[in-house]
């Protein structure tokens, strides 16, 4: 096969893949509707991306810089178009940002021409990753993500202990970026999310703090934090608002997903919870609420998962889990979540906002130990042979 020959099959190959059309997937569970297709895969990154499309430097046209995966996605809107700052991950993997855009959110997801250019912080990190991304109401749109360095208190020849901390970032187009002084804190943040309001005239802030890089150990929990100046951030006081359980989805952690969706009856959160198995670390994706006048008070916590990874989503890199940090609600009420599996590739899941607040405040709290949850069962058996 000549240069020529293979370039235009890949280059074929690529343009069915990015237009192909997305179509609702069964039934579902009433509260979402999944997708036959991934939104983006590595494969949905350009082709100059990855190929030296050069026949005289790469006469055997192969993949020069690949990309391993592509996941866990900021979301936002902006003038009617769905922006996703997706995380790639390198064949070398180097994580790094890149803008997805798409004018109806399922298909057709196509990349900006660079990647994003995130400066570096005087701290010069090894690896960023899983951007959220909050419009403040001071009228910047911020990135938040998480920065990993390596240990410098590894023992010689440890080179896999890291330190986690939140990065922080603002811009005004998704294009140039101010990097802001990273979220100073007495432990390891990851999973930090900004509130898109002042809370008591300050910036406010979800948390996850952690012992370890891995393990969250005794904090174990979403936290709440307000910091005065966000382009210097201080944690002084946190307090955890939503915690880690023996028994249930969140026994091993729990962080926050998206960025809070302001609703009517209070803000609806959607995070992401964890628990061991014989087959290592599940995560699926869980929502909560919490009141308008103070959003650090848990309102409606519905009993377990509302997602969680099943058929080929069971199936990647990081086996059985499905990760959340990016959502999109239209002026109408249909919303977006963007949702990741098995660290490995990009889906959507679309409902309402009326759905997601049906589910979240008519559906029981978890019962937490067996006898309880039976019980729960029942009296839905026997409102039912009533109706």
């Amino acid at each position: 096969m000549t240069f020529k020959e293979r370039l235009n099959l890949l280059q074929e190959e690529h343009e069915r893949l990015v237009v192909q059309k997305n179509e609702i997937a069964g039934l579902g569970n009433g509260v979402v509707d999944r997708y036959k297709n991934p939104v983006i895969t590595e494969n949905h990154t350009p082709l100059s991306w990855r190929y030296d499309l050069n026949e005289q430097t790469n006469p055997y046209l192969m993949e020069r810089l690949g990309i391993n995966c592509a996941l866990n996605s900021g979301a936002i809107e902006i003038d009617g178009k769905f922006l996703l700052v997706v995380r790639l991950e390198g064949v070398d993997r180097k994580s790094f940002f890149a803008v997805a855009e798409s004018e109806n959110g399922i298909d057709n997801f196509k990349f900006w021409e660079y990647p994003v250019i995130m400066p570096e912080s005087e701290n010069l990190e090894t690896n960023v990753y899983d951007m959220r991304l909050t419009k403040h109401e001071d009228g910047w749109i911020y990135g938040l993500f998480c920065v990993e360095r390596k240990d410098p208190k590894a023992q010689d020849g440890d080179t896999s202990s890291a330190i986690a901390s939140c990065g922080i970032a603002r811009t005004k187009d998704l294009i140039t970026w101010e990097r802001l002084q990273d979220l100073q804190s007495n432990a390891q943040q990851r999973n930090v999310v900004l509130h898109p309001e002042f809370v008591d005239g300050k910036y406010a802030l979800y948390t996850r703090p952690s012992d370890g890089f891995m393990d969250v150990g005794k904090a174990g929990g979403i936290g709440f934090a307000l910091v005065s100046d966000i382009a210097n951030a201080k944690i002084e006081n946190e307090e955890i608002i939503e915690r880690k359980i023996y028994h249930t989805i969140k026994e091993s952690k729990n962080g926050a997903g998206a960025v809070p969706i302001k609703t009517n009856y209070g803000w609806l959160h959607i995070a992401h919870g964890v628990r061991n198995t014989a087959a290592g670390l599940r995560y699926v994706l869980y929502c909560f609420m919490t009141s308008l006048d103070d959003p650090r008070k848990v309102i409606y916590s519905p009993g377990g998962y509302f997602m969680a990874p099943r058929g080929s989503e069971r199936v990647g890199d990081v086996s059985n889990v499905l990760f959340c940090n990016g959502a999109v609600v239209k002026e109408n009420g249909d919303a977006f979540i963007y949702y990741a599996s098995s660290d490995t590739r990009l889906h959507v899941a679309t409902t309402t906002i009326d759905k997601l607040l049906d589910y979240c405040m008519h559906t029981p709290e978890d019962g937490l130990k067996t006898y309880d949850c039976v019980q729960q069962r029942i009296e839905l058996i026997k409102k039912n042979q009533l109706s």
